[in-house]
């Protein structure tokens, strides 16, 4: 559900963007009830786009006189119109989920609010909402509402590529998706399921690693890992891609509307 003045900025932020050419998905509520008929009000509108389109996308809108900022560097731009604001996103908070090529490749497409676009794909959306486990936001529903509506359809492959190394918080979801839908368990193809426990069967043993890669789930939950328990944070090198600065940012944003 979207409110009449809300509708009538992001209407014209579609068609902004698509008059100005300028490459972009529509993701969020829009996205969720696109894949699995599920309709929520929605305070904002969520755009994905490549990190080389942002400049052009946030001039376009500029020059049709809307206030723009570059929040977060390294993931997150917004555009308002009074209390109504679009989010674009570039990459995931914690640096895993950059929009590449690929998602373009692989969007769907609709039409909304009589504007044709393309919707973020449904194995990149479960991919950057795996990550959301804040105290006060989980994603988690989400992404089994997603799996029950498209599962069968879903390329399996790609979504395990998109996890790489981190094919586990793709098995805890999965795992937990199991226990909703008790019925629905054939939406996962069982040689993902079972190529993912024979995983954490041969990989059981503790690895010489202190990093805590708990800061790629919660940018607070695991601050006190940092700070008093001499852990290294997973988002920063030699294991992640996010500057320091970035992430002194994005932790100083804790608690408010950011």
């Amino acid at each position: 559900m979207v409110r009449p003045l809300a509708r009538q900025f992001y209407e014209d932020t579609l068609r902004t963007l698509t008059d100005a050419r300028v490459p972009f998905l529509v993701g969020g509520a829009i996205a969720l009830k696109h894949f699995a008929g599920i309709a929520r009000d929605t305070k904002d509108l969520d755009i994905f786009l490549r990190k080389r389109d942002l400049a052009r996308a946030i001039l376009v809108l500029e020059e049709v006189g809307y206030e723009t900022e570059v929040l977060f560097p390294h993931w997150l731009a917004k555009a308002w119109s009074g209390p109504h604001f679009v989010d674009f996103i570039f990459d995931s908070a914690n640096g895993l989920c950059p929009v590449d090529d690929a998602w373009f490749e692989h969007a769907a497409s609709c039409m909304l609010w009589n504007i044709p676009i393309l919707v973020s794909p449904a194995e990149e959306m479960i991919t950057s909402k795996a990550f959301v486990m804040e105290r006060e936001r989980f994603d988690g529903a989400d992404i089994h509402h997603l799996i029950e509506a498209c599962g069968p359809r879903l390329d399996w492959d790609r979504l395990l590529r998109r996890f790489g190394d981190n094919w586990r918080v793709l098995l805890g979801h999965l795992v937990f998706y199991s226990f909703v839908y008790p019925r629905k368990r054939h939406c996962i193809p069982a040689k993902v399921m079972n190529e993912l426990l024979e995983r954490a069967r041969d990989q059981q043993r503790s690895e010489d690693l202190e990093v805590c890669r708990g800061t790629l789930l919660s940018r607070e939950q695991y601050l006190v890992d940092l700070r008093e328990r001499g852990y290294s944070d997973a988002r920063t090198a030699p294991w992640g891609g996010v500057s320091a600065e970035d992430i002194q940012r994005w932790t100083e944003a804790i608690g408010t509307d950011k």
